[in-house]
């Protein structure tokens, strides 16, 4: 298969100059293993189990295979951690260790002070290669406010088969019917294999599936668990609450859930609520779990509490993983603000390193207008010029800049 370029790609080459140790995480099938792959010179697949049995056994064999080498999947052997420590106590040349992990460690285990780690997620939609972005992220972040232009063809039927065919890149490129039937598989694996290889007993597996669709049905609200926990249904006796929170706490232990945390301003503003959004780690899933299909969601059909429907919420977790990846190769954090009642609410705050930030609004809507943009301006009236930029994110044909300065930019035209 061929690769397929990611964002981080220039980042991870440049580190590999300049640090002995680099490490990706993120989710099963989000393109790790390929990524390092293309820089490694040697891989110790820990994955296979013969391959584990001889780590298991002698964890200082990594000394004795040629680098870079790619160690995928650390995690189910952890001794091998304190052999790249010892490695690296030995020599500190860069490039040598180049570390995966699908599963965020349970115990304190700590990759190298000297080594780098990047999370990585499903494609975002400039590395789809589906449309020439016209407007940058860095560029809004970097500001003053300059003009902005472009127009694309995409809208939102594309966008909703873009949702359904989903970022992971072993999956989007299959025909319909296989990549249903992938997505499909990717939740059952969870539940058969993934969670009890971290020690869970899953004794019914139907109704943790049902919270997962419960939880899919949440996307971009900020719904508590005792509500996504009470809209479980289908499966007879719902799952004990405790059961279910011990569940929740292992699927992001996987990197499966992605919630958006609350942005915490340096600046002094109106109570804030600190409850995440709910996002799992590609729309595509949630979409599956709730068997949608693209002609479902252009119907309308499924729902979500707090939004329009089940395609604006999942279009704004598109935005959302997109703009995540963006932010990563702009070495910025991304949350959401939302104060008590949604009296004002920002689905995105892009915070650069001195804490100045864009906003962003999402709108699934090919033209909007001034009224969409009220919250945007509170936000200004708060914190004044460490406001970088206000943006509104929307399926539109059309990227400009509104009479009030706000940027309009269609998704689809978003890149780095």
């Amino acid at each position: 298969m061929v690769y397929v370029p990611r964002l981080v790609d220039s980042q991870l080459d440049q580190w590999l100059g300049s640090a002995p140790v680099i490490a990706i995480t993120g989710a099963k099938g989000v393109g790790k293993t390929t990524t390092m792959s293309q820089r490694a010179a040697h891989t110790l697949a820990l994955d296979q189990p013969a391959e584990r049995r001889l780590t298991e056994a002698n964890p200082a064999v990594i000394r004795t295979l040629p680098t870079p080498l790619l160690i995928d999947e650390w995690q189910r052997v952890p001794p091998v951690l304190e052999a790249v420590h010892r490695a690296m106590n030995r020599s500190r040349s860069p490039g040598q260790f180049l570390l995966t992990g699908s599963t965020r460690p349970e115990t304190a285990a700590r990759l190298p002070r000297r080594g780098v780690t990047v999370r990585m997620r499903p494609l975002s939609l400039p590395e789809r290669g589906l449309e020439t972005p016209t407007v940058s992220l860095a560029r809004l972040l970097a500001g003053p406010r300059a003009p902005i232009r472009g127009q694309t063809a995409f809208g939102g039927p594309d966008y909703a088969a873009e949702i359904v065919a989903s970022g992971l890149p072993g999956i989007r490129l299959a025909d319909e019917s296989v990549r249903r039937e992938g997505l499909s598989s990717y939740l059952t694996e969870i539940v058969d294999r993934d969670l009890p290889g971290l020690g869970a007993d899953v004794r019914r597996p139907r109704a943790l599936l049902a919270w997962l669709a419960a939880y899919a049905a949440a996307t971009a609200t900020t719904a508590s668990y005792t509500t996504i926990f009470d809209t479980m249904t289908g499966e007879g006796a719902p799952l004990a609450r405790h059961t279910a929170d011990g569940y929740r706490a292992l699927l992001e232990r996987l990197w499966v859930l992605d919630p958006l945390p609350a942005w915490t301003p340096t600046a002094t503003l109106p109570r804030l609520t600190t409850a995440p959004k709910h996002h799992l780690v590609d729309p595509g899933l949630a979409a599956a779990a709730l068997h949608a299909t693209v002609d479902s969601l252009l119907a309308g059909h499924g729902t979500t509490p707090g939004a329009a429907g089940l395609l604006g919420a999942l279009f704004e977790s598109l935005a959302t993983q997109t703009v995540r990846v963006l932010a990563t190769a702009a070495h910025c954090t991304v949350t959401h603000l939302r104060t008590p009642g949604a009296t004002h609410e920002i689905n995105l705050i892009i915070e650069r390193g001195d804490h100045r930030v864009v906003a962003m609004a999402v709108k699934l809507a090919a033209t909007v207008p001034p009224v969409a943009a009220r919250h945007l301006h509170w936000l200004g009236d708060q914190i004044g010029d460490s406001l970088v930029d206000k943006v509104i994110l929307t399926a539109g044909p059309s990227a400009y800049r509104d009479p009030r300065g706000v940027a309009v930019v269609p998704l689809a035209l978003l890149g780095p």
